[in-house]
């Protein structure tokens, strides 16, 4: 995906996530649901794929949900040993595929199945699927092959460009077919690549706009989330003048992909106005195409900030009805310490493990002692009834090993805070289940001091030393 220079842009007034478009904006007939998915599924026959049955596709997360960090995409999908390496070595969560269109220039995609895409879901992975089809009319590059449309650049009787509108809502429904063979669900996005031209040719952006209103349309109709991606000085500024304009002849993308390689990462831009498609609907393409090297596996990517959704963000926890057990500070405990909060934050997630009880009172007696060499003798650890800041550590990393960097939120990010908060390092970090820029640099500074390779990416060997 290549941006051209010049020129601002966005903003979305109301997502697809709250609403329906209008029959007259999609300037054509309404394709009924059942229709399009009978289309969608010919077009899978015809195009040789399998369509998963609905228990498979119920298996896999809406992609890319939410979430705050870096992401990359390349035109052939990596290898399952590429994607792995990467996943433990890379600061990537996200990966831009392209799925469709007969435009791009990886039709053969040999990596790219039902079980790659559910593997890397499983993983982490947020997924970018990618159509490149129909492009502007004045495009100096396309039509890139001999069955390789552009964009109908005719104003048709009305002037309403039905012919691009058209096209939009028929490479919508190819998209779909495509995203569902692959296992994609609903609600998850799909974006277009319109690839930069020339937004002073009336016709020839005029057409651009209309078949991305057709794309919206469509995806909306099918029940999936739309996005564009093009570069921020046309296709991306061209959609704020609409957006700015109020004009509602055309449906506008829930989301947009800003191609300004500025070399930031974030979602923002001189070409772009600040108030569009804020908060969580922007993605940037900062850098382009470049070779990277993780864990010695070498692909060549465009490098991307992704701010979508509510961002990363963890669900809140609640343990033994309301009992605090975040501290910046974990202490040693035993009969007579007066840290009666951790005291019972001790019963209350000894009362999860399965071995308390008794009552969530300050008091540190001899039932909590026996729960103590309980939890203890289970683990093989020496018998003592008292509470140690090395035993904290243990009971706050238990669990399972993933791979946790920047971007990463949930209970197991919160597992890693509460850990490192029980260690003689001892950050006083923020428990709140996100993996920061704080986290991720208390992280290398963790490693460093017990000689681990200061990545500050958590794999399962620094799990093991944490559980130790």
């Amino acid at each position: 995906m290549a941006p051209q220079p010049s020129s601002p842009s966005l903003r979305h007034a109301s997502s697809w996530l709250s609403r329906r478009p209008t029959r007259s904006a999609a300037g054509g007939r309404s394709v009924r649901r059942t229709a399009a998915l009978a289309a969608t599924t010919a077009a899978l026959v015809v195009a040789g794929l399998t369509t998963l049955t609905a228990p498979a596709q119920a298996a896999n997360p809406v992609t890319p949900g939410n979430f705050t960090g870096h992401g990359f995409d390349q035109c052939e999908a990596p290898s399952q040993a590429a994607m792995d390496t990467w996943r433990k070595h890379s600061p990537f969560w996200a990966a831009g595929i392209y799925i469709s269109g007969a435009s791009r220039g990886c039709r053969g995609q040999a990596n790219l199945t039902p079980t790659w895409v559910r593997k890397q879901l499983n993983r982490g992975w947020r997924l970018l699927p990618i159509t490149l089809g129909p492009q502007a009319s004045c495009h100096p590059s396309f039509p890139r092959y001999g069955n390789d449309p552009t964009i109908k650049p005719a104003r048709g009787k009305n002037g309403n460009y039905g012919k691009a509108r058209k096209q939009g809502r028929k490479e919508a429904r190819t998209a779909v077919a495509a995203a569902q063979a692959l296992g994609i669900v609903e609600r998850s996005t799909l974006w277009y690549d319109l690839e930069g031209f020339d937004h002073t040719n009336t016709d020839c952006r005029e057409s651009a706009m209309a078949f991305l209103s057709g794309w919206t349309y469509q995806l909306h109709k099918l029940d999936y989330v739309s996005g564009v991606y093009s570069s921020a000085g046309s296709g991306i500024k061209a959609l704020d003048d609409i957006r700015v304009s109020s004009r509602t002849d055309i449906n506008l993308p829930d989301r947009i992909w800003i191609a300004r390689w500025d070399g930031v990462a974030n979602t923002s831009t001189s070409y772009i106005r600040s108030d569009g498609w804020l908060p969580g609907n922007r993605l940037k393409q900062y850098r382009g195409g470049h070779l990277e090297t993780w864990g010695g596996v070498t692909i060549n990517i465009d490098s991307n900030w992704l701010d979508l959704g509510r961002g990363s963000v963890a669900r809140t926890e609640t343990w033994c009805g309301g009992v605090r057990v975040n501290f910046p500070r974990y202490e040693a405990l035993g009969p007579g310490t007066p840290r009666e909060k951790q005291t019972i934050a001790l019963k209350c997630r000894l009362r999860e493990a399965g071995h308390f009880n008794g009552p969530m009172t300050g008091s540190y007696g001899p039932l909590l002692e026996a729960s103590v060499r309980s939890w203890r003798a289970e683990r093989g650890l020496p018998d003592t009834g008292t509470w140690s800041r090395p035993t904290w550590r243990r009971l706050n990393a238990e669990g399972k090993r993933p791979v946790l960097k920047f971007g990463s939120a949930g209970s197991d990010v919160r597992r890693l805070q509460r850990a490192l908060n029980s260690t003689s390092f001892n950050p006083r970090l923020k428990v709140d289940g996100v993996y920061s820029d704080t986290l991720a640099a208390t992280v290398k500074s963790w490693q460093r001091s017990v000689g681990q390779a200061q990545t500050g990416i958590v794999l399962p060997k620094s799990w093991r030393r944490l559980q130790r």
